[in-house]
């Protein structure tokens, strides 16, 4: 159980709030604790990511309905870990921080935190890893800090310099008439700064292209389209910053006896005309191996049972559906003489029943249609 606040109580808003709310409510508690504002106050830095936190799932509508519905343990099991430092929050939310303190208010929005890229990773599941979870560990390809140079870009005893075509600030301003226009630094490229002696191993952009191995813990319960987020395991961005994050999107190959529906699986057992006639116990595939279920007397064909507690267990708080199996019953075939007989007796006795259901049904058409 998360022992987490609620979101809504952190930023101090109702359920019903527009982005608009939201937004402003965070505003006032990242101006409160902001940890340049309250240095060494550990308390505020937890109030600070708290806030942040809040602010970064209610302001995203496909995270904002999933905690709506599932609460904290529905975000777990999406994948979802939350920010892994200040770093992380000052770059998703860096038109705030700016809003709040303006350019060159705060040393941390003058650092213009970078972000590498977001990666997706497809993976396949067999059905019962899905159901029950599982361990795995992926291979991905992906751009890193270069080990030679630390993602500096440069050689080893030289160090980046000002970038003097833009003064070190990765803007160029040019005139138009009554407006001032910024663009990128077409020399820097917006870093601020050259490298006059790039790393040959990088060559000078601070990462390299690499293989590595990722340990994914997928939780019990994954579907067809469920995304498990991998906070820092995606690229590198060139000259150091906060890596993107790794999304690995679930696909589930289909069962040969099982289909599940939500929680729920369906089966069909098929039995014999006689079972279905005077019942029978039989043994049923299940999830976690074989159990017995109990056919009663003139069971129909089609008819349903369910064995609770069967079924796969719920991201959201672990109970497991049931499992809902379907009888269907066998019409016999390749009859012996013996079996012939023994059936054309006993539908001489049904004969007689039979005849007066009949009669019954044809006396109702024959009014129906003289009226």
């Amino acid at each position: 159980m998360s022992n987490k606040r609620d979101y809504y109580e952190v930023l101090g808003i109702d359920r019903s709030s527009g982005a608009a709310e939201i937004k402003s409510a965070y505003r006032k508690l990242a101006l409160k604790y902001h940890p340049d504002r309250n240095p060494g106050d550990k308390a505020c830095e937890e109030n600070f990511k708290e806030a942040s936190e809040a602010y970064e799932v209610l302001r995203d509508p496909q995270k904002r309905q999933l905690y709506d519905q599932f609460g904290h343990a529905g975000l777990e099991g999406s994948g979802y870990s939350g920010f892994s430092g200040f770093d992380d929050i000052f770059s998703s939310f860096g038109d705030i921080f700016e809003g709040i303190f303006g350019f060159g208010g705060s040393r941390r929005s003058q650092r213009h935190v970078q972000r590498g890229a977001d990666l997706r990773y497809d993976l396949e599941l067999d059905f019962m890893e899905a159901a029950f979870g599982t361990e795995k560990s992926i291979d991905v390809e992906k751009f890193e800090s270069c080990p030679e140079c630390n993602g500096k870009g440069c050689q080893k005893g030289t160090h980046p310099e000002r970038c003097s075509h833009c003064n070190g600030t990765g803007q160029v301003s040019r005139s138009q008439g009554f407006f001032t226009v910024s663009t990128t630094c077409p020399v820097c490229r917006g870093t601020g700064q050259v490298i006059p002696s790039p790393c040959e191993k990088c060559g000078g952009t601070g990462r390299i292209k690499a293989k590595k191995k990722v340990s994914l813990r997928v939780p019990p319960g994954v579907d067809n389209g469920s995304r498990l987020r991998l906070s820092n395991e995606g690229e590198s961005p060139p000259y150091g910053g906060v890596p993107g994050d790794l999304y690995v999107f679930i696909h589930v190959k289909p069962h040969d006896f099982f289909e599940r529906k939500d929680t729920d699986i369906f089966c069909q057992i098929p039995i014999s005309f006689v079972q279905a006639s005077l019942g029978d116990t039989i043994t049923v595939p299940t999830l976690n191996g074989n159990e017995t279920l109990e056919i009663s007397k003139g069971t129909q064909p089609g008819e349903i049972r369910r064995i609770k507690g069967k079924g796969i267990p719920s991201l959201r708080n672990g109970h497991r559906g049931d499992q809902v199996i379907q009888l269907m019953v066998r019409t016999p075939t390749g009859l012996n003489k013996k079996q012939e007989k023994l059936l054309k007796e006993f539908a001489k006795i049904e004969d007689s029943k039979m005849s007066t259901k009949l009669k019954n049904i044809l006396k109702m058409v024959a009014s129906e249609a003289a009226s």
